[in-house]
């Protein structure tokens, strides 16, 4: 099936939920910034909804880049409409359905429409233009997945930012391994995944995973501070670019060929497995009405 199939059959099967946009988006014109801001519901956490949302605004910045001849934007930024929460990961009371109901088809889906989003942010859509994730809040699971996957991370101190999945048996595979391998080597890569610890901003930093440590509250100056410090030699800063792209690339088909891995590793998960997932999805339905 393919992925525009594929959103309209889970649109179908969800209008309750496809009312208002889960993603906000403006455009800065002077400093040519494209926000897009998350805002998902009943969760904070990646949605159908909100991954087909940010799947449109994609196709609308490489629309206008094309009709521009690629001189609208020079940066992305991903961040969050949520008080003190960046995003907490994959629609878990969705993948426990999936489950359930044996749907290896359903868990293939999700993770190729997440993992085409990942790839997307990391070659900065083909264009040449710069990602840059803004963590806020609590960036867990498949939202620490995204955030990493920007060219740029800038994370505000306090923030609290993890891989929780091994505590349901399971591991992220949207693409965490290969980014994270790739920043930080194999081993520790492993070691952060399986541990299922929770780090702070200012850990992650030290480790390099954040390129950009702000002060609590500050993020936005420390994205238009990033900003501006390019601006003064952007002809190095894009050729480096490049190089990074070179030396340092992630395939579209070894993520894919992890997330087929996860979706079958899910299919493993016992009773209890999905019980501590449906606690967590009661946590993160906490999360979202303490941030309303």
């Amino acid at each position: 099936m393919s992925n525009v199939a594929y959103i309209n059959e889970i649109a179908s099967e969800h209008q309750a939920h496809d009312n208002p946009s889960q993603l906000k988006t403006y455009y800065d014109s002077k400093n040519r910034i494209g926000w897009f801001l998350m805002k998902a519901a009943p969760r904070p956490t990646f949605t159908v909804k909100l991954l087909t949302e940010i799947s449109d605004y994609f196709g609308t910045v490489r629309q206008e880049m094309a009709e521009t001849g690629g001189e609208k934007y020079d940066f992305l930024v991903l961040g969050s409409d949520l008080e003190g929460v960046f995003n907490l990961g994959g629609d878990l009371d969705l993948f426990s359905q999936y489950i359930r109901n044996r749907d290896r088809d359903g868990l293939i889906r999700y993770a190729k429409h997440s993992i085409d989003l990942v790839y997307q942010n990391l070659t900065h859509l083909g264009e040449d233009l710069t990602t840059i994730s803004l963590i806020q809040g609590d960036a867990l699971g498949g939202g620490f997945e995204s955030a990493i996957s920007a060219n740029v991370v800038i994370a505000e101190r306090g923030a609290k930012v993890g891989l929780p999945e091994v505590l349901f048996n399971l591991f992220p595979g949207m693409g965490a391994f290969s980014l994270l391998s790739r920043k930080i080597g194999f081993a520790e890569a492993e070691k952060m995944i399986m541990s299922g610890s929770i780090y702070t901003a200012e850990k992650l930093y030290e480790m390099g995973i954040v390129d950009v440590l702000a002060e609590k509250g500050e993020g936005e100056v420390a994205v238009y501070r990033y900003v501006k410090s390019t601006q003064r030699s952007m002809n190095a800063y894009r050729s480096m670019q490049r190089v990074k792209d070179i030396c340092n690339q992630v395939s579209y088909q070894e993520l894919i060929d992890i997330g087929t891995v996860w979706a079958d590793a899910a299919l493993k998960l016992t009773q209890k497995d999905l019980r501590m997932m449906e606690r967590l999805v009661r946590r993160q339905t906490s999360r979202a009405e303490e941030s309303a």
